[in-house]
C-alpha cells in the first residue's frame, strides 16, 4: 500500500486521537478505583466524550472555518496533548470529566480538517482511498491501540495510559510540522455562513447515509458480547479474540471499500450496503452456531467499514464549499447514531423478540440505507443528464 508521508502523519495522529476515545472501556475500573468513584460514575467520561463530539464538533468546526488548516490542526493535536495529560494527572473526578469533554471537543474538527487536507493532496478520484488510508488508523486503534493501552493500564496504573496517548499525539504533531504540506483554505464565509452547505439537498442525503447506513451495524456492535456468549454459545474469554477478528475485517473493509469507491462512489454504496443487508440477514440464520457467528464477526466487520470511506467521500463531494463543518456534522450524526443503537438494542431485546431479533431489525434498517443511497445515485444520473456541464453532484460520482 503506497501512503504518502503526510498522509501517514495524519494516519498517526487519527490513532492516538481514537485510541484515547476507545481505551477507557478498558481501564474503567481503574479509574473508578483511582478517582474514588463508582462505576457507573466513571462510565460518564465516555458519555462526555460522546456528547463532546456530537455537540461540541459543529460548533468548533464552524467557528474555526476561516482558519489555515495546518496552523489549526497542530492546535488541536496541542490540545488533545493538553488534554490526555490532564486526564493522566486528574487528582479529582471533576477535572478529569472536563479534560474529556476538552479532548473530545477538538476531535470532530481535527478529523474533518485532516480528511480535508489529505484528500486535496491526492487527484479527485483517490478522495475515496485517501479517507480510507486515514482511517485505517481508527482501525488500528480498535486492533492495537485499545489493547494495548489497557495493557498499559493494568500494568503501569491508567494514568500511564493517557500519558501514553500524549506521547502518541505529540510525535504526530511533530509529523505534521515536518511532513504535512500547508493547504489553503479559501473559505471566506462566517460561521453562520457556512451552516447553509447544510441546507443543500445533496449534503443532507449523503448524511442520512451515514446514518441509516451504518445504523444497522451499530446496534449489531453494542450488543456484540451478549449475541457472542449468550447467543452463539462462545465464552466471555472468547469475546476480546471475536472483537479483535472484527477489527482484522474491519481493516480490510475499509481499505477494500476505498478502492472500489474510488472508481464508482455510488455503484459501490449501492452494493457494499446491499451486501451488509444480507450479511446480516445470514447472520440471523446462523447466529446460534459456534461456527457461523464466528465468520459473520470477520464478514460484518469487512462489510461495515467498507461504505465508511465512500459515505465520508460522498460527504466531501457534495458540501465542497464547507467541506470540514459538512464532515464534522456526519461525525457527529454516527455518534448520534450509535447513541440511538445503544437505546433501540435494548428495546428489541426488552420486547420479547430477544437478542436474535436484534439481527433482522439491524437487516431492515439498512435497507434504507440502501434505498437512500439509490436515490441519491438517481439524482445524481437525473442531473447529469439535465446539465452535464455544470450539475456539481454530477462530479460527485467520480470523487
Amino acid at each position: 500500500m503506497n501512503m504518502p508521508i503526510s498522509v501517514l502523519s495524519l494516519m498517526l495522529c487519527v490513532f492516538g486521537i481514537t485510541t484515547g476515545e476507545f481505551v477507557v472501556a478498558g481501564i474503567l475500573p481503574d479509574v473508578a478505583d483511582g478517582l474514588d468513584v463508582s462505576i457507573p460514575a466513571a462510565g460518564l467520561l465516555v458519555t462526555a466524550y460522546a456528547l463532546g463530539m456530537i455537540f461540541g464538533g459543529p460548533v468548533l468546526t464552524a467557528l474555526t472555518a476561516r482558519y489555515q488548516r495546518k496552523p489549526l490542526i497542530l492546535v488541536l493535536l496541542l490540545i488533545a496533548v493538553v488534554g490526555n495529560l490532564a486526564s493522566a494527572v486528574a487528582p479529582v473526578y471533576g477535572v478529569a470529566f472536563a479534560a474529556r469533554v476538552v479532548t473530545a471537543l477538538v476531535t470532530s474538527t481535527f478529523f474533518a480538517n485532516a480528511i480535508v487536507i489529505a484528500t486535496s493532496t491526492v487527484p479527485p478520484q483517490k478522495a475515496a482511498s485517501t479517507v480510507a488510508k486515514l482511517i485505517l488508523g481508527m482501525n488500528l486503534a480498535m486492533i492495537l491501540g485499545a489493547p494495548l493501552g489497557t495493557w498499559v493500564g493494568h500494568s503501569f496504573g491508567w494514568r500511564a495510559t493517557f500519558v501514553a496517548i500524549a506521547v502518541i499525539c505529540a510525535l504526530g504533531f511533530l509529523m505534521v510540522t515536518r511532513f504535512v504540506p500547508p493547504v489553503a483554505n479559501e473559505t471566506s464565509t462566517s460561521a453562520f455562513g457556512e451552516l447553509r452547505v447544510l441546507r443543500k439537498a445533496p449534503v443532507q442525503m449523503a448524511i442520512l447515509m451515514t446514518v441509516v447506513g451504518n445504523a444497522g451495524l451499530l446496534i449489531v456492535f453494542t450488543y456484540f458480547a451478549p449475541l457472542l456468549t449468550d447467543l452463539a454459545g462462545f465464552t466471555a474469554d472468547t469475546v476480546p479474540v471475536l472483537l479483535l477478528v472484527y477489527g482484522v475485517g474491519a481493516t480490510v473493509g475499509n481499505l477494500g471499500g476505498g478502492w472500489l469507491s474510488d472508481r464508482a462512489l455510488m455503484p459501490s454504496l449501492v452494493g457494499l450496503l446491499t451486501a451488509l443487508t444480507a450479511a446480516l440477514a445470514v447472520a440471523w440464520a446462523v447466529g446460534s452456531s459456534t461456527v457461523g457467528a464466528a465468520v459473520m464477526v470477520f464478514v460484518l466487520g469487512a462489510l461495515g467499514f467498507s461504505i465508511v470511506p465512500g459515505t465520508q467521500a460522498r460527504v466531501l463531494g457534495t458540501a465542497s464549499e464547507a467541506p470540514t463543518l459538512a464532515l464534522a456534522v456526519n461525525s457527529s450524526a454516527y455518534q448520534l447514531a450509535a447513541a440511538l443503537a445503544s437505546w433501540l438494542g435494548g428495546r428489541i431485546i426488552d420486547s420479547g423478540a430477544g437478542l436474535k431479533g436484534i439481527y433482522p431489525v439491524a437487516a431492515a434498517i439498512t435497507v434504507l440505507g440502501v434505498l437512500a443511497s439509490l436515490f441519491a445515485w438517481f439524482r445524481d444520473t437525473r442531473t447529469a443528464v439535465a446539465a452535464p456541464a455544470t450539475a456539481p453532484d454530477a462530479e460527485v460520482t467520480t470523487a
